[in-house]
C-alpha cells in the first residue's frame, strides 16, 4: 500500500464557478473517480489474517452506488467492561495511506503490549470508496471529516458512530490517524472551493508531522509526549514564518488546536479525555512511506503509553 498522487480531476472546472455544485455538477465529478486500488485485497485480506487474535466485526455497509464495501473493525478479544477503551481510527480520508497502514500495522505487531491493560477498537480504513480513489471525499462529494455529527446522514460517518454507541462512555483515548499533501494543495482544497462555490485561496503545507488537538480539552501534556515519540521516528512540522502551521497558530511544538466538535472531526466522536488528530507529509524528501506508518504507530503506543502512566 505504497503513496500514490491522485488523479486530479480538474474538478475545479465542474460547473460555473461561485456557483455551488448541485447532483449534476456532484454526478460529474463521481464519474471522473476511477478505482486504483483495491481494497478488499489492502485491507480486508490484513484484516482476515488476524481472526485468529482479534474479533473482527461488520459495523455497517456502504451502498451499492459506493462498491458496497463492508465497513470493519478490530475488537481485542476478552472484551472487559472493566478496562478503559482506546479507539483507533485510519483512513477517515481515504486517499491518506499511512493512516490506513499505520493501524493495521499497530494491530498486527503492537497491540499485544496493551490488550491487558485496555480495550482496543480499530476501525482501520473508514471510507473504503475513498480510499481506492486515492481521494479525500466519499461517493457523494462529501467530506467524512466534517461529518461527525448526530444528524448528518453521511454513510462513513454514521455507522462508526452507532458502532461506538454502546461503549462510547468508556473511552479514554482516540487517536484518528491522517496525512497532510501536496494535494491538499494541487487538487483537494481546489475542488473543495469549486464545490461550495467560492474563491480559493492558496494555502502551505507543512513539511513534517504535526498534531490536530482539541480546543476545548487541549491535553497539551498529552500531545507534547505524541511529538517527543514520533521526533525519534520522523521529523516534526515547524511553524511557518507567522508561528503557524496550515493556517492556526501553534499551541505548542508540533500541536495546533481545532474546535474538533464543532466541525464534526472524527476524534470527536466520543467523550474521550485524551483525542488527537495525527497529520503526516508522505510527501517530504525526507521521509518514506514506511517511515510515515512507523510515526503513525508511534503516536498510538505513545498515546497508550501516556495514558498508562497516568493510571499508575
Amino acid at each position: 500500500m505504497e503513496h500514490n498522487p491522485p488523479h486530479s480531476p480538474f474538478a475545479q472546472q465542474i460547473g460555473v464557478p461561485g456557483v455551488p455544485w448541485g447532483p449534476e455538477e456532484r454526478a460529474q465529478w463521481k464519474a471522473q473517480q476511477t478505482p486504483r486500488r483495491s481494497y478488499p485485497i489492502d485491507v480486508l485480506r490484513r484484516v482476515n489474517l488476524l481472526r485468529s487474535s482479534w474479533d473482527v466485526t461488520e459495523y455497517g455497509a456502504l451502498d451499492a452506488e459506493s462498491d458496497g464495501h463492508t465497513l470493519v473493525a478490530l475488537r481485542s478479544r476478552n472484551w472487559s467492561h472493566s478496562r478503559p477503551l482506546a479507539l483507533v481510527t485510519g483512513g477517515v480520508h481515504g486517499y491518506e495511506t499511512s493512516g490506513v497502514v499505520g493501524a493495521l500495522d499497530f494491530a498486527e505487531h503492537h497491540a499485544h503490549r496493551y490488550v491487558n491493560d485496555f480495550d482496543l477498537l480499530v476501525a482501520p480504513c473508514v471510507s473504503p470508496w475513498a480510499y481506492e480513489r486515492i481521494h479525500r471525499w466519499n461517493a457523494q462529494a462529501i467530506d467524512p471529516n466534517r461529518s461527525f455529527r448526530s444528524n448528518v446522514a453521511v454513510t462513513e460517518s454514521a455507522a462508526l458512530m452507532r458502532f461506538n454507541v454502546p461503549w462510547a462512555d468508556r473511552v479514554v483515548l482516540h487517536i484518528d490517524l491522517h496525512e497532510t499533501t501536496d494535494s491538499d494543495e494541487t487538487e483537494f482544497r481546489p475542488a473543495l472551493a469549486a464545490r461550495d462555490g467560492v474563491h480559493y485561496e492558496p494555502g502551505e503545507i507543512p513539511d513534517g508531522f504535526y498534531l490536530c488537538g482539541d480546543t476545548e480539552n487541549p491535553q497539551l501534556e498529552f500531545q507534547a509526549a505524541l511529538i517527543e515519540a514520533v521526533s525519534a521516528v520522523t521529523h516534526i512540522a515547524p511553524a511557518d514564518a507567522a508561528g503557524e502551521i496550515i493556517g492556526t497558530p501553534i499551541a505548542a511544538p508540533g500541536v495546533i488546536l481545532y474546535p474538533m466538535r464543532d466541525l464534526g472531526l472524527c476524534a470527536a466522536m466520543t467523550p474521550a479525555m485524551f483525542t488527537t488528530t495525527t497529520e503526516v507529509y508522505p510527501d517530504s524528501p525526507r521521509t518514506s512511506p514506511a517511515e510515515c506508518a512507523a510515526a503513525q504507530v508511534a503516536a498510538v503506543c505513545a498515546g497508550l503509553d501516556f495514558v498508562l502512566g497516568r493510571s499508575r
